[in-house]
């Protein structure tokens, strides 16, 4: 398994961006699809994003298409999630997910195999 370790999380007023980052262990990050879930209380966790491994395709949850983009540095052996336009509904736990090859379902979380510990955002009203 990768290790990820998340980081970037906090507290931003309605409206506001947020930019978080996941560093991946291991010397074979450029294979692996990638996913960001997030988990707000009392909810289950939700598909927040994926990209492909060379970053040149990111899918989005209907919630957050048109404000979150997904994006990769490989020769960083990170992900990243720019959140903009944030809401008060975005507060959640959001975690970084790897899927290395061969590859599940990036739309399940049972198609990741590996996950960070989670970063926390809260959106103030």
């Amino acid at each position: 398994q990768v290790q990820l370790v998340e980081s970037g999380g906090g507290l931003v007023q309605a409206g506001g961006s947020l930019r978080l980052s996941c560093a991946a262990s291991g010397r074979t990050f450029s294979t692996y699809n990638m996913g960001w879930w997030r988990k707000a209380p009392g909810k289950e966790r939700e598909f927040v994003a994926a990209i492909t491994p060379t970053g040149s395709i990111a899918y989005y949850g209907d919630s957050v298409k048109g404000r979150f983009t997904f994006s990769r540095d490989n020769s960083r052996n990170t992900v990243y999630l720019q959140m903009n336009s944030l809401k008060p509904e975005d507060t959640a736990v959001y975690y970084c997910a790897a899927d290395p090859p061969p590859y599940g379902s990036r739309w399940q979380e049972s198609g990741y195999d590996s996950w960070g510990q989670g970063t926390q955002v809260t959106v103030s009203s």
